[in-house]
């Protein structure tokens, strides 16, 4: 593709990613990304789907566990604020009209 003369190419020295802007635009008109050296070659393909399926299943039966003892939690403390109140003695509050 011809570039005009208000298009200037830049690359960006973060990730080394080619623009070319429009100057009289004021835009990036387009853009080139570096080629990535780790892509995932396809045979591996089967063992990434099998990996990120185990990964899944372990973050679900972490959710399943954390569920079930959540039950078991919210009673215990359940059970130590009543056993607190049944400690503390019982006192009349005071109210704001009370003060004056």
């Amino acid at each position: 593709m011809a570039r005009l003369k208000s298009e200037l190419e830049v690359t960006c020295p973060c990730c080394n990613t080619t623009l070319v802007i429009d100057l009289n635009l004021g835009r990036v008109i387009s853009h080139r990304e570096p080629e990535s050296a780790n892509k995932p070659e396809l045979s591996d393909a089967q063992q990434i789907l099998a990996a990120e399926e185990a990964r899944r299943e372990s973050i679900f039966q972490q959710s399943v566990h954390a569920e079930k003892n959540r039950g078991d939690a919210l009673a215990r403390r359940f059970e130590e604020a009543l056993r607190q109140a049944h400690t503390e003695p019982v006192t009349k509050p005071t109210r704001d009209f009370d003060l004056d």
